[in-house]
């Protein structure tokens, strides 16, 4: 097999039809009136933000449990420790580290019990995690009307009590990622360093992980529990970890995903937010059962980059706002591509 021929097989067909569709898109910009800066900006951005939630499902595939689909349980954690960092009243790194540091205590609590519950449920875990995600995400919503918050920045004015559906981090931890060493380069691109340095340090932390014991265990534990067990390792124990782990990043992957963002969004913003993070990863690569850093970098590049030029060039060209309209088609295509695909090519 020839070097050219070796590579397509290894990337996949896929990804290099999706890849070359969003050169394409890079190269059409231009020429339809769309700044090519500023859209390899939004497309680095939003490749920083929505990073460590895709990398958040590392941890629970390789563990043998699946696509976290119960993704929303650590956005929860994520929600409550920002919640409760602007109740304080802290601001800058010092404000944004301590809703990271009780993000990750929720998450903890959440990821055990919910690893307890998987354990429970072997064969159908994915279910189930959609289900914990969902029901997660309906409880919240009533606990967002009852728990005792009183800051005037995020409660509703009438009637003083209750969170409001959105909450700006304006004059609290906005941009405090983005803007730590950021680099401008013109006025329309913006590299966002310490964004990025977040997000390097996070997947370096995963890769470092998994070439400790615990983490070669836990790989092995999920693909062959058999002959895991029979080595001494402790299978359920190794699921649970996986999932109190995948829970803990995708808190701090919410927190990244808010500080640019520059908004928290409650009540049913986090629905249905481990459906692009599972099409990204699959069609960087990965499978139900294997996934690696490559796959989680890949996919999340080629997932946001389309996500972010197609709608921008479509408007260019048809001349009316299109966006939302494009977006949902977009995303929700590229989704169902990633759910629906043979499992041989994630492999």
């Amino acid at each position: 097999m020839s070097g050219a021929r070796r590579l397509l097989a290894e990337f996949g067909l896929p990804r290099v039809i999706i890849a070359l569709f969003l050169l394409g898109l890079f190269a059409a910009a231009p020429l339809v009136g769309v700044s090519l800066a500023a859209s390899l900006s939004d497309t680095v951005v939003r490749f920083g933000m929505n990073g460590i939630l895709v990398l958040a499902l590392v941890p629970m595939i390789q563990s043998g449990c699946g696509l976290n689909f119960g993704l929303p349980l650590g956005v929860l954690a994520g929600l409550l420790g920002a919640t409760l960092s602007i109740e304080i009243g802290l601001t800058g790194p010092g404000g944004f580290a301590a809703a990271a540091g009780i993000s990750l205590g929720f998450a903890a609590l959440f990821g055990l019990g919910y690893g307890v519950l998987l354990n429970r449920v072997k064969g159908g875990e994915m279910m189930i995690a959609t289900y914990v995600g969902f029901a997660s995400v309906m409880f919240m919503c009533m606990a967002w009307l009852v728990l005792p918050y009183r800051s005037p920045t995020m409660i509703w004015g009438f009637g003083g009590e209750g969170l409001r559906t959105t909450i700006s981090v304006e004059g609290f931890w906005l941009r405090v990622l983005d803007d730590f060493l950021s680099v401008r380069i013109g006025e329309e691109f913006r590299f966002p360093t310490g964004l990025l340095l977040a997000f390097g340090a996070a997947a370096a932390l995963v890769w470092g992980f998994f070439r400790l014991r615990v983490g070669t265990a836990m790989t092995a534990a999920g693909q062959n529990p058999v002959y895991a067990r029979a080595a001494g390792v402790d299978v359920d124990r190794m699921r649970t970890l996986s999932v109190v782990l995948s829970t803990m990043l995708g808190a701090l992957g919410i927190l990244a995903f808010q500080q640019s963002f520059g908004f928290i969004q409650l009540y049913q913003g986090p629905f249905y937010m481990a459906f692009p993070a599972v099409a990204a990863i699959l069609i960087g690569g990965a499978s139900v059962s294997r996934a690696s850093l490559v796959h989680v970098l890949v996919g999340t590049f080629l997932f946001q980059g389309i996500l972010t030029m197609t709608p921008s060039v479509i408007n260019s060209v048809v001349k009316a706002d299109m966006s939302d309209v494009v977006r949902v088609i977009v995303s929700n295509g590229m989704i169902l591509y990633a759910l629906t695909r043979r499992p041989a090519e994630g492999r």
